[in-house]
């Protein structure tokens, strides 16, 4: 993620403006990597959150308050302790590092003015959070880090704290751009600018060293092979954001692609087209919904995961069934000659001596083979050798015919498999996790020991509002899909569905009115991004109207045919979905 130095600063910039001077009310220990402090100030309470989590260190302001446990940790108590009542008169931020000092003026047991500080480091899984005294000795920390844990750096109570080892690169607070630039002419000409601006500059993400990339050569060239006009335009960009950074004039940006991506204080021009940039009000609120999502997806992941694998078991074995029965009806297809060698016995049955084994005789069946070699049963008859050829024909031929039915059976069964498998990549809830894990217990692929119980009232269908006030309703899963397309939907609405891949039945409730072609490609968006096509281009889309849409006796759930349709092709597009639940 792109929680560097210098977005760090602004962070910092944010807290200062909001929190300085503000006093401790309380402070929360959710989990055994995070803090919460209460701040209250003039302007309100306020909650800071501050995160080890190697995945989701960071520091910020949060409105999202995760449950506390009822009995405080001890290291939570030791906090409360030492920073009761503190009030916070100093944010600081060595150059570009990863880390913030939050000093906080306490009264000590001896009544007393001192100051305890909370050192953040932001530093992926190596994040900490360590209270340091006056002196700059470790009180106690979140992760404590023994000699045999790390030879170079322990973080211990007693301790003196010190920095973590600094890299050496330049500051871009302190070196302007011809130094930057000299630096990467000398050191790192031949490597992708990209990687070179990385490589020498401090505290700054690779997002931000690809968008400043793009801006001065399109194809991210090595230093060595940009000309002059190329190193002009590379010495203003440089320009521009050192006064960025060090004015704190960056705004928060988030990066999405039907969820979030990356975040930084600049706009981003080198993302693909197919990307969403959001700007946000302050760099906080950025953190906490980048992140409020992130854990949903995270946790969403988790809990989709035994329903994800079941799912896939099902898939395999089926496949596995398809497969073996079409090598079956290959085996079978050289089975289909037994009625000739019966024929042929018939056709020679008068000159067959009694007890032989075989037979050579001639095959006016086929001229490419004018000789044929028939083995027979000695101990029957001739007469008796031709009946078993035709009885093994007439099996051959039977059992051709049921795995041909068996295995468009089984195909269908993949396809709904599949269907499943889509929904569970969409869930958003664990409603909807609770709803399809019902559906397989419904048909059987699963036992549900819990007896899990879901409330139809709980879920409903995905709704867009579009031009003229059109409603567009999308099943979120296939038993919702059913119920859209053979309840909910009118007989002339129109029903839109991706083809030939799983995905959502999509009603545009038209009421039999004339659409426009412009709506029709909108609904069509619509489905397309609810489908497993969501993330290609170019589409195909079948629509008709309801009433050339059935469902099949016996057919699984969301399995229907249709006739009558029109294919449109489009490419879904994740900034008008975000534009049409934004507009809801």
């Amino acid at each position: 993620m792109a929680f560097d130095g210098a977005f760090l600063r602004h962070v910092k910039t944010e807290i200062e403006s909001i929190a300085l001077n503000s006093r401790i009310e309380k402070i929360y220990q959710p989990n055994s990597e995070e803090f919460i402090f209460s701040l209250r100030s003039r302007g309100g309470v306020h909650k800071l959150l501050i995160s080890s989590r190697a995945n989701s260190s960071r520091i910020h302001f949060t409105s999202h308050i995760p449950e506390n446990p009822d009995i405080p940790p001890m290291l939570c108590m030791l906090f409360r302790k030492k920073l009761h009542s503190a009030r916070l008169i100093n944010v600081r931020q060595p150059e570009l590092e990863r880390v913030l000092f939050l000093d906080f003026e306490v009264i000590n047991e001896l009544g007393d003015k001192t100051v305890n500080t909370v050192v953040c480091e932001i530093m992926g899984k190596y994040s900490n959070v360590i209270l340091i005294n006056n002196k700059g000795i470790i009180v106690d920390a979140l992760k404590r880090v023994d000699f045999d844990m790390s030879r170079k750096r322990q973080i211990m109570p007693g301790m003196k704290y010190n920095l973590p080892p600094k890299q050496l690169k330049l500051n871009i607070l302190k070196n302007n751009s011809g130094e930057i630039i000299e630096k990467i002419s000398s050191d790192y000409s031949t490597e992708n600018l990209s990687k070179a601006f990385l490589d020498c500059m401090q505290g700054i993400s690779p997002i931000v060293c690809g968008t400043l990339s793009k801006k001065v050569a399109l194809n991210d060239e090595s230093f060595s092979a940009l000309n002059l006009r190329q190193i002009d335009k590379l010495k203003g960009e440089l320009d521009d954001l050192c006064k960025t950074i060090r004015e704190c004039h960056g705004r928060p940006f988030m990066v999405m692609r039907n969820k979030p991506l990356d975040f930084t204080f600049i706009n981003i021009k080198q993302i693909s087209d197919d990307c969403l940039i959001k700007e946000y009000s302050s760099f906080s609120e950025l953190l906490d919904d980048f992140y409020t999502q992130k854990d949903t997806i995270d946790r969403m992941r988790v809990k989709s995961q035994n329903l994800n694998r079941t799912v896939a078991s099902i898939l395999s074995r089926l496949k596995r069934k398809v497969k073996a029965q079409n090598e079956e009806i290959a085996c079978g297809k050289d089975k289909e000659n037994y009625k000739t060698l019966g024929d042929l016995i018939n056709a020679n049955i008068y000159s067959i001596e009694k007890g032989a084994k075989e037979i050579v005789v001639e095959n006016f069946f086929e001229e490419s083979l004018p000789k044929i070699k028939i083995k027979l049963d000695p101990s029957k008859s001739a007469a008796i050798n031709a009946q078993k050829y035709y009885k093994d024909y007439k099996k051959a031929k039977t059992a051709q015919q049921v795995l041909k039915k068996e295995i468009i059976k089984a195909n269908d069964e993949i396809k709904y498999i599949e269907s499943i498998q889509d929904a569970i990549n969409r869930a958003e809830t664990e409603t909807e996790l609770s709803e399809i894990k019902k559906e397989l217990v419904n048909q059987g692929y699963i036992k549900d020991k819990k007896k899990t119980k879901v409330k139809d009232k709980k879920l409903l269908p995905i709704e867009y509002v579009l031009e003229n006030d059109y409603r567009v309703l999308v099943g979120r899963n296939n038993i919702q899909n059913d119920k859209l397309t053979t309840k909910i939907a009118n007989k002339n609405d129109l029903w839109f569905h991706v083809k030939d891949m799983p995905g959502s039945h999509t009603i545009l409730i038209s009421n039999g009115k004339n659409v426009s072609d412009e709506l029709i490609k909108n609904v069509a968006t619509i489905a397309a991004f609810y489908s497993r096509a969501r993330e290609s281009s170019n589409v195909a889309v079948d629509y008709t109207i309801i009433k050339n849409v059935k469902k099949p006796n016996g057919a699984k759930p969301g399995m229907v045919v249709y006739d009558n349709y029109k294919t449109i092709f489009v490419t879904p597009n994740n900034e008008f979905i975000d534009n049409l639940i934004n507009n809801i």
